[in-house]
C-alpha cells in the first residue's frame, strides 16, 4: 500500500474487516444476504413494473413510490453484492478510489431516500387534508421537480462531504471495521488530527437525519390531528393509509440515527445497523407497500386476471 492515493497520501487501498465468524457462519450469511438481495431486486422491480403497467396507479403517490423502489435497489446495490463476495474472501481489499466512490453513492442515495419520504409525506398530507386541491398541487410536473431537487441537493451534499475527506492525508493504518466505506470511518484513519472533520461530517449527517425524522413524524401527527378534528370516524382510515409510510420511515431512520447520533458508537452495532438499512429495509419495503396498500392489492389482482386471460385466450 505504499503508493500515492488520489490526495497524495500513501494509502492506495483499504482493508474491510467485514463480518467476522466461523466459515460455516459466513456461508450461512452469504446465502441469507444473497436471498435478501434477490428479494430486493425482484420485489422492488415488481412494484415499479406494476405501477407502470396499471393505469389506475398513474398518480403522484405511486410515481414517488416507484422512485423509492428504484432508489432502494440502488442503495442496496452499493454495498450488498460486495458484502456477499467478501464473506468468502480472506483479504477484503477495496481501492482508495472505489472506497470514496462507494461512500459518495451511499450518502447520495441515502439522502435521496430521505427527500422521497418527505415528498411522500407531503403527498399524503395534500391527499388527506386538502383532497379538493390534490390534482392541482400534486401535478406530474411537481413530482418530477421533487425528484430532480432530491437528486441535485443530495449530490451537492455528498460532494461537499467528499471534498473534506479527499484532501485528508492517509498514511496508515488502513483497516475499516465494517463491510463498506463511510465518511466517519474513513476520517478516523487520517494521519492528521481529523477529529474536527469527523465531528463535522458525522454531526452534519446526524442532524439532517434526526431533523428529517422528527419532521416526518410531526407531519404524520399533524395529518392525524387534522382528520380527527374534522371527523373522528375517518381517523382509522387515515391511520391505515399512513401506517405503511410510518413503518418505512421508522425502519429507515432508526439505524441512521444510531450510526450518526448515538453518543457511544461501537463498530459491531454500526455494522448491524448498516445491514438493516442496506439489506433488510429495502427487502421489506415492497412487502409493506403491497400488503398494506389496497390499491396495489387490487392492481395485483387485475394483473393476475389479465395474465390468466391472455394465457387461455
Amino acid at each position: 500500500i505504499a503508493m500515492d492515493g488520489l490526495n497524495g497520501s500513501v494509502v492506495s487501498e483499504f482493508v474491510l474487516l467485514g463480518l467476522s465468524g466461523y466459515w460455516e457462519t459466513k456461508v450461512i450469511l452469504m446465502i441469507t444476504f444473497s436471498l435478501l438481495y434477490i428479494g430486493i431486486i425482484l420485489g422492488n422491480f415488481f412494484v415499479v413494473f406494476l405501477i407502470i403497467v396499471d393505469s389506475h396507479l398513474h398518480s403522484s403517490m405511486y410515481f414517488l413510490l416507484a422512485n423509492l423502489s428504484l432508489n432502494d435497489i440502488g442503495v442496496s446495490s452499493t454495498t450488498v453484492p460486495r458484502m456477499i463476495t467478501d464473506l468468502l474472501k480472506e483479504h477484503k481489499v477495496i481501492s482508495f478510489q472505489s472506497c470514496m466512490t462507494q461512500t459518495c453513492f451511499i450518502h447520495t442515495m441515502g439522502g435521496v431516500e430521505m427527500v422521497l419520504l418527505i415528498a411522500m409525506a407531503f403527498d399524503r398530507y395534500v391527499a388527506i387534508c386538502k383532497p379538493l386541491h390534490y390534482l392541482t398541487i400534486m401535478k406530474p410536473r411537481t413530482c418530477v421537480l421533487l425528484i430532480v431537487i432530491s437528486w441535485v441537493t443530495r449530490v451537492i451534499h455528498a460532494m461537499t462531504q467528499f471534498s473534506f475527506v479527499i484532501n485528508l492525508p492517509f498514511c496508515g493504518p488502513n483497516k475499516i471495521d465494517s463491510f463498506c466505506c463511510d465518511f466517519p470511518r474513513i476520517i478516523q484513519l487520517a494521519c492528521s488530527d481529523a477529529a474536527n472533520f469527523e465531528f463535522v461530517v458525522a454531526a452534519n449527517s446526524g442532524v439532517i437525519t434526526i431533523g428529517t425524522f422528527f419532521l416526518l413524524l410531526l407531519s404524520y401527527v399533524f395529518i392525524l390531528v387534522t382528520v380527527w378534528k374534522r371527523s373522528s370516524g375517518d381517523l382509522s382510515k387515515a391511520l391505515g393509509t399512513l401506517s405503511a409510510h410510518i413503518t418505512v420511515v421508522v425502519l429507515f431512520f432508526t439505524p441512521c440515527i444510531f450510526i450518526y447520533m448515538w453518543p457511544f458508537p461501537t463498530s459491531s452495532v454500526d455494522k448491524y445497523m448498516f445491514i438493516v438499512d442496506f439489506a433488510i429495509t429495502p427487502a421489506l419495503n415492497p412487502l409493506i407497500y403491497t400488503l398494506r396498500n389496497k390499491d396495489i392489492k387490487i392492481a395485483m389482482q387485475r394483473l393476475n386476471k389479465k395474465f390468466h386471460y391472455d394465457r387461455f385466450c
